[in-house]
């Protein structure tokens, strides 16, 4: 790969308190067309500090910008801010999730 730029994956995460409970975030995948299902927007994995309980993941809509030609344009870099997390865990527990629960992730669509 002489004189090509090498492709870096972006990994942001960090951690929040929500009604005394730590956890921990981590961005899972930014805005993409992928052929199994179809246009997914940005995804974000919210566990518990201890990862042994159940993990969520935050699905937030594609953005609907257009170009000219009516096609989807797809943002580079997403803005997202702790408050949007905390505002989807919020969401994703009144929805049912529960934090110190056991199982499979629980996927939550953010609207």
């Amino acid at each position: 790969m002489h004189g090509q730029k090498k492709r870096r994956k972006r990994s942001l995460e960090g951690a929040i308190v929500f009604n005394e409970l730590r956890l921990s975030w981590q961005l899972l995948s930014e805005p993409q067309w992928t052929t199994e299902h179809g246009y997914m927007g940005l995804r974000i994995s919210v566990r518990t500090e201890d990862n042994a309980h159940r993990e969520l993941i935050l699905e937030y809509p594609m953005p609907g910008k257009r170009t000219g030609n009516g096609l989807r344009q797809l943002p580079q870099r997403p803005q997202f801010s702790v408050k949007t997390i905390e505002s989807g865990v919020r969401q994703a527990i009144a929805a049912g999730w529960v934090p110190e629960s056991r199982g499979k992730a629980f996927v939550f669509k953010v609207f």
